[in-house]
């Protein structure tokens, strides 16, 4: 493995990568203000483990191919994009329940499903992949003991967990905020609105970004 001080840098590294607001942190924001915090706590479970579809990738040289292949990375970040707009039109046209008065997608209450939907818009997102590729090689040492394949895969779960951390914060402060505005039919119904909003808006970035 690295010396101690590429690993510190590592570790410093990731952290700033992992706590600037992102994609994935707003994404579980916005997933808590439509589900409420089981969830939020779901779409980040999902999307901790389609990470982990991306760490093994890189460890194993497969995300390489977005590189090589441009038609590849375009139609997998299109077939992610096309995703999540559906997923916040959904949210955004969702009906309000009367006798909860709490608005919610009809078959969206917190289930599993907020766990695959989060899973695989994780794993349609090639700038995953591509950042793993980018970011974990140049704290890897050629001359350890460990194969490199074995120390991206180390690396890559750290990276991994730090990021899942950050969404976990994100879904606890989304809930606390959203928790009080719930209680009333108007604020819920626009809570999901916002939520949905939010997701079409990563949908958009998704697509136009290069």
């Amino acid at each position: 493995m690295p010396d101690a001080e590429l690993l510190i840098a590592f570790v410093l590294a990731a952290a700033v990568f992992a706590y600037m607001p992102g994609p994935s942190t707003l994404y579980a924001a916005a997933q808590t203000i439509a589900r409420g915090r089981r969830g939020g706590l779901l779409a980040a479970s999902g999307i901790h483990l389609g990470g982990y579809v991306h760490v093994a990738a890189a460890a194993l040289g497969l995300a390489v191919l977005f590189e090589a292949v441009p038609v590849l990375y375009t139609a997998m970040k299109l077939a992610g994009a096309v995703y999540l707009l559906w997923l916040g039109f959904r949210f955004a046209s969702a009906r309000q329940t009367p006798d909860m008065h709490v608005s919610v997608p009809t078959d969206t209450r917190p289930s599993h499903r907020a766990f695959w939907e989060s899973a695989a818009v994780e794993i349609l997102n090639p700038k995953t992949a591509i950042f793993y590729v980018a970011f974990l090689p140049q704290f890897t040492d050629p001359g350890a003991g460990l194969p490199l394949w074995g120390q991206l895969l180390i690396l890559g779960t750290f990276v991994n967990l730090m990021f899942s951390s950050a969404d976990l914060l994100c879904v606890l402060l989304a809930e606390r905020i959203t928790a009080s505005v719930r209680r009333s039919p108007g604020a819920a119904r626009w809570a999901n609105r916002l939520g949905g909003g939010i997701l079409i808006g990563l949908g958009v970035n998704l697509a136009v970004s290069r």
